[in-house]
């Protein structure tokens, strides 16, 4: 288990590595046209994986048993914070997602995802076998998902809300609720959530020229026409960086949703390969890690951790390449950081105590038997 939690942290080290190398080639031009500075959004972004870093270390050392005490308390916060998003937060292209703190704008649904993780992970262990009935056990916990989902789809942040609600349902199902109940849960998801997208004029234009451009055959829109020009131009081994044309203003939000185009473009086929296997071997570490670990908190909180952390990678590259609508999900510690990343870090300091934690249990475990053994 603690090989497991330093594999987990230098491979998530080594993507901000390489995601703060093509977050400065990206961001430069536009550094230099919105800033005149070549490393205004560079610097901006060193300090927030700085602050990442050092708060994973930190949350590597708090017992992951510690915040059972205060899910209760921090699912209500957040839920009260989201409102408070929505009533008072500024409208930012159309949305209120942001408050802004001075020095970083805080956007609550990084924070919201988390403590719904560690909720709903506390709440199945807590009612242990209730979760198979629909009313005294599983009804509870989905009203949960649905409030905190719902509160951050309406903002609106449409792909943030279901994918926290597609995350917090594998939670469940991995928790032990019937399939019946995830079927239909799943079935209301689709209503629930296809509505909404519907109603936001952004989110509705985005299904539509997605679903357009599928009968046609025509470009989903310019970001990602630019974004698979791109990543076709990095052809085998890119074009090197520093070299990417895309990042010259071409492709909007570059150092950000879109980063991934511009890391095929010039890392090329084979290094987009290899940062795709890098979250592949995250994702298999983190499943082992909840595997391995003792009781079903910790096991459920490993892998709400890890399944939120694949499937926002898993959507953001789909949507780089044109097989989904459009949405506002960046890469995983490779996109240009904010409270996204910070949270990131955060969630893989938890992961890394689970198998610190763990694997100390191991040892005290295995060093009892061995005395038991001496006395005998």
């Amino acid at each position: 288990m603690k090989k497991l939690g330093l594999f987990i942290f230098f491979d998530s080290f080594a993507m901000m590595l390489m995601g703060t190398i093509i977050v400065m080639s990206a961001s430069s031009t536009y550094s230099v046209f919105k800033f005149d500075s070549l490393f205004h959004l560079t610097n901006s972004h060193i300090a927030k994986v700085v602050l990442g870093l050092i708060l994973m270390v930190v949350f590597s050392m708090i017992p992951y048993k510690f915040y059972k005490k205060y899910s209760k308390q921090a699912i209500i916060g957040i839920t009260l914070l989201l409102l408070a998003t929505l009533i008072f937060a500024p409208n930012i292209k159309g949305a209120g997602r942001w408050i802004n703190l001075g020095v970083i704008s805080f956007q609550p649904a990084d924070a919201a995802k988390l403590i719904l993780i560690i909720h709903l992970a506390f709440l199945i262990e807590a009612k242990n076998e209730l979760i198979t009935n629909f009313k005294e056990g599983y009804l509870y916990l989905f009203v949960w998902t649905i409030l905190i989902s719902g509160l951050i789809l309406i903002q609106p942040n449409v792909s943030n809300g279901l994918l926290v609600l597609a995350t917090s349902l594998a939670i469940l199902f991995v928790g032990g609720a019937k399939f019946k109940h995830i079927i239909s849960s799943f079935l209301f998801f689709i209503l629930f959530g296809g509505t909404a997208a519907m109603l936001f004029t952004h989110s509705r234009n985005r299904i539509l020229t997605f679903v357009t451009s599928m009968h046609t055959g025509g470009d989903i829109n310019i970001q990602v026409k630019q974004a698979i020009l791109g990543l076709g131009s990095g052809g085998l081994l890119g074009v090197g960086i520093g070299h990417s044309r895309q990042s010259n203003l071409f492709l909007p939000e570059a150092y950000g949703d879109f980063i991934f185009a511009i890391f095929g473009e010039e890392m090329g086929f084979i290094g987009s390969i290899i940062l795709l296997l890098c979250f592949l071997l995250l994702f298999i570490a983190g499943l082992l890690i909840a595997k391995k670990t003792k009781d079903s908190f910790g096991q459920l909180l490993a892998f709400g951790i890890i399944f939120s952390i694949i499937i926002y990678a898993f959507v953001n590259v789909a949507v780089s390449v044109g097989l989904v609508p459009t949405t506002g999900i960046p890469l995983p510690f490779i996109s240009y950081g904010g409270t996204s990343l910070i949270f990131m870090c955060i969630s893989i300091g938890i992961l890394i105590n689970i198998a610190l934690s763990n694997n100390l249990k191991a040892q005290v475990g295995s060093e009892s038997k061995k005395l038991k053994e001496v006395k005998i």
